[in-house]
């Protein structure tokens, strides 16, 4: 998961190198779009398979996308959610590990992986500012390990909800468009779990849920000292 291919969060600084360096990497960024193509999925459809060829990658640009894999079991797990801005699918392998699919309805930008390597030895500025997305996708991944291998309930539900705040810059109150049971999913915890960790939030005073897609904090201090418990 990496949110680095808006322009919105280029600097200008007032210098020329500065401003030479800002339109090399904007023109590479323009370059970028122009191999992309718009795509529009609705609510569960499939964006691509688990085992399908990975010639392309995609940047989600409204709605949310889940990525899903089918455990030996019949079990799924769901390795991660992905906003506006996000981008997935740019794996390594030839075949797709996971599935990903759209939570609600869903617009992305599709962009096919020959292009873009062509596009990479062409723009360095390019090449890096993708690596140094994908280094903290993999921090994310390992943060990940840690929740799902350490933490218990409590600590993982409440976790889920700072994270997901702090990646959609929520302050008082985010919303949820995935179900409790992606949730669930997501955080290795059986539906019944998810929503009575939610349900004592709420009775202590954490949290409020004026509906089952919105959480407004009422004590965010208390999540976060019950993470790092």
């Amino acid at each position: 998961m990496f949110k680095e291919f808006g322009s919105g969060g280029l600097g200008l600084a007032d210098n020329s190198g500065a401003r030479v360096a800002h339109s090399s990497e904007l023109d590479a960024l323009i370059a970028l779009e122009h191999i992309g193509m718009r795509r529009s999925f609705t609510r569960d459809e499939e964006i691509y398979a688990e085992g399908d060829r990975s010639d392309c990658w995609f940047r989600v640009v409204a709605g949310t996308v889940r990525s899903c894999k089918l455990l030996a079991d019949g079990r799924r797990h769901i390795p991660e959610f992905f906003f506006a801005g996000d981008s997935f699918g740019l794996d390594a392998a030839d075949e797709r590990f996971a599935s990903a699919e759209a939570v609600g309805d869903v617009v992305v930008m599709r962009y096919p992986r020959g292009a873009t390597e062509r596009l990479l030895d062409e723009r360095p500025e390019l090449a890096r500012r993708m690596c140094s997305a994908t280094l903290r996708g993999l921090t994310h991944a390992h943060a990940r390990m840690l929740l799902l291998g350490r933490m218990t309930a409590t600590e993982r539900v409440a976790s889920f909800l700072l994270e997901l705040a702090e990646r959609r810059d929520a302050k008082r109150a985010v919303e949820l468009p995935m179900s409790r049971y992606d949730i669930a999913d997501y955080l290795g915890l059986t539906i019944e779990t998810v929503s009575r960790v939610l349900s004592a939030f709420k009775r202590d005073g954490a949290i409020a849920v004026p509906s089952p897609h919105r959480i407004e904090f009422r004590d965010r201090n208390m999540l976060a000292e019950l993470c790092e418990a």
